[in-house]
């Protein structure tokens, strides 16, 4: 860990006055994107939490539907958001599974010169996640990519507990980055779903389709703007729903092989996972495809649209 780095490009208690913030902002516009994916009880929470700030520190609310078959649509168009849906963005690509699928897209649907990214998960999403990933943006100089950190309580049984990060950071990610590239160990949420960027950074790298976008995204701006592009800030405590070890396995395998990738390891884009469930007693292997695949820098593909 790189710690004068931690010292410098962390903010333990990021609380910027609104009037500095759109003082620094100036004449860039701000784009607030939801993935979501069947969010149909959260989304419309998230996107009124963001909603006070429309017109001043934020200029457009996006949910980027990833195909949901619930209300999720509706809900978050009633809370206030505009809606767009991952075939209506860039036709001309088949669309891929998976939430780094519509972040891509969501770069070709909106417009900002600044974006940040909110899980539609949320639970009592707090207002000033925005500002708070925006600051140093906006302040700081030279930084293109703020992850957000958090306390996020697990329930396990009858006991809640606070963690630093979620299972697959602690048991995947935060080793992996420990051992292929030390210096981004001091990222505390190297996974978490809330992070703003600059549409610089995020138009010149590419994306990774699945779960692996977060790692991916961390990877390459260490890789090609330095460590100091990278900066991140307390949001306090994030709530959210919490995911099967079923469903983290995929997950897991999908960060594993974007982080390999990005570490010069070819792992290629379909790649098999095999887990085990009860069947009347018996353990039987169930075994599935889990695609690890990138999409191009949006710079090249509006490039080439012309």
């Amino acid at each position: 860990m790189d710690e004068a780095w931690f010292a410098r490009r962390t903010w333990q208690d990021p609380r910027w006055p609104h009037r500095d913030l759109m003082r620094a902002k100036g004449d860039r516009t701000v784009s607030v994107v939801l993935p979501a994916l069947n969010e149909e009880h959260t989304v419309g929470a998230v996107v009124g939490s963001v909603l006070p700030l429309l017109g001043t520190l934020v200029d457009e609310i996006v949910v980027a539907d990833s195909g949901s078959t619930d209300r999720t649509a509706e809900a978050a168009a009633a809370a206030g958001a505009r809606v767009v849906h991952r075939e209506d963005v860039l036709p001309e690509f088949e669309p891929l599974p998976g939430k780094g699928e519509v972040l891509w897209r969501s770069l070709a649907a909106t417009s900002g010169d600044l974006l940040v990214f909110l899980d539609s998960d949320l639970v009592e999403p707090h207002p000033d996640f925005v500002p708070m990933l925006l600051g140093p943006l906006l302040l700081a100089g030279d930084v293109h990519l703020v992850k957000g950190f958090y306390r996020r309580p697990l329930r396990l049984e009858s006991d809640e507990l606070g963690t630093g990060g979620g299972r697959v950071t602690e048991l995947l990610a935060r080793p992996v980055l420990a051992a292929l590239r030390p210096a981004l160990s001091g990222l505390v949420q190297p996974l978490g779903g809330e992070y703003a960027a600059s549409r610089r950074l995020l138009e010149s790298v590419p994306f990774a389709a699945g779960y692996g976008v977060e790692i991916g995204l961390l990877l390459d701006t260490e890789s090609r703007y330095g460590l100091d592009a990278l900066a991140q800030v307390n949001l306090g405590v994030r709530k959210h729903r919490n995911r099967s070890l079923l469903q983290l396995g995929v997950m897991a395998r999908q960060i594993l092989g974007t982080a390999l990738d990005r570490c010069g390891v070819d792992v290629g884009e379909a790649a098999g996972l095999t887990q085990f469930v009860q069947v009347a007693g018996e353990w039987l292997p169930d075994t599935q495809r889990v695609l690890v695949a990138d999409r191009p820098p949006m710079r090249e593909v509006l490039a080439a649209r012309g």
